[in-house]
């Protein structure tokens, strides 16, 4: 069994403008040890997914489906067991370290809050615990420092010490390189591995770069429309891609040509019948625009395509 196994789950949202259908029947599975990159553009549903993982969506949510952990659904917790989920089970490692961490309190403060809190360690204990992993992350000596005190990439290995110091056995990384120059996104994914390893976690990776997804992900889905349109093992997928979409994201890279994906990105309030991707599809059929595809196995994975 999965560590993670996520059934047919479904995000859609009330607003004045109308439903916004956001996630459709995702099914994903995250196994040990492993990491899975969820992949796609901005704005295709995939951190819509996380949110709905850790119950952290808005009131005008509404979800269905299944998210099971260790033999549990989480979406049938109430709030009281989900938080006691939250950081000690299942971890979030945010893409803004400005914003997730508290600019009146020192490094090793934040780090170990959650140890003396959920744990009940004592001060000292905690803030032991808490000057190792920083060390381990490369802190060493900066445990007292504000966050004003630190460079962008010293907060996020913060962030990351503050994500993982409670042994979660799942990390999520929301775009964790997002607006960062290419010298920080190899120093980034470094400390996200190094953390990964230090509590033998699996690892939930959410990025719009395919490149990222390449250089840490054992196997990677692909998101478009709220719909997850192919799985397999990550080299498989990004060196000879079973759905057209994919190929489409994998061209437009400036590696690739930039070759831009045709037409306008679909309304997630009106979205096409039938494949999502079949208004911009050049291998379309008549078929593509009338029946959702089913999902066909391929060598890793599936694919849903009508091909």
């Amino acid at each position: 069994m999965a560590l993670l196994d996520i059934r047919n789950l479904s995000v859609s949202f009330e607003t004045p403008q109308g439903l916004v259908k956001a996630a459709t029947q995702v099914s994903l599975a995250l196994e040990y040890n492993e990491t899975l990159a969820l992949v796609g553009e901005t704005g295709c549903g995939k951190s819509v997914v996380v949110n709905a993982i850790m119950k952290l969506l808005p009131a005008n949510a509404k979800v269905d489906g299944r998210v099971i952990y260790r033999g549990r659904d989480l979406l049938s917790l109430d709030e009281k067991e989900m938080a006691r989920i939250r950081g000690q089970d299942i971890a979030i490692i945010f893409q803004n370290p400005s914003l997730a961490l508290n600019p009146v309190y020192k490094i090793s403060e934040q780090v170990s809050e959650s140890m003396i809190l959920k744990k009940r360690s004592s001060r000292s204990r905690a803030e032991e615990i808490s000057s190792q992993l920083l060390q381990r992350l490369g802190l060493k000596g900066r445990e007292s420092s504000y966050p004003f005190q630190l460079s962008g990439g010293m907060n996020q290995r913060a962030m990351i010490a503050c994500s993982v110091v409670l042994g979660p056995k799942i990390i999520i990384a929301d775009e964790p390189t997002k607006g960062l120059d290419q010298s920080m996104v190899g120093q980034v994914l470094g400390e996200i591995r190094k953390a990964k390893e230090v509590n033998g976690a699996s690892l939930l990776l959410i990025t719009h770069d395919m490149e990222v997804a390449r250089q840490i992900s054992d196997k990677v889905a692909v998101m478009y429309c709220g719909e997850v349109m192919e799985v397999g093992k990550t080299e498989e997928v990004l060196q000879a891609p079973s759905h057209p979409y994919t190929q489409a994201l994998l061209d437009s890279l400036p590696e690739r040509g930039f070759l831009p994906i045709p037409g306008p990105s679909p309304s997630m309030i009106d979205p096409p019948e039938g494949c999502r991707f079949h208004p911009r599809c050049p291998w379309r059929r008549d078929l593509c625009s009338i029946e959702r595809p089913v999902q066909k196995s391929t060598t890793t994975g599936w694919v849903r395509c009508c091909r």
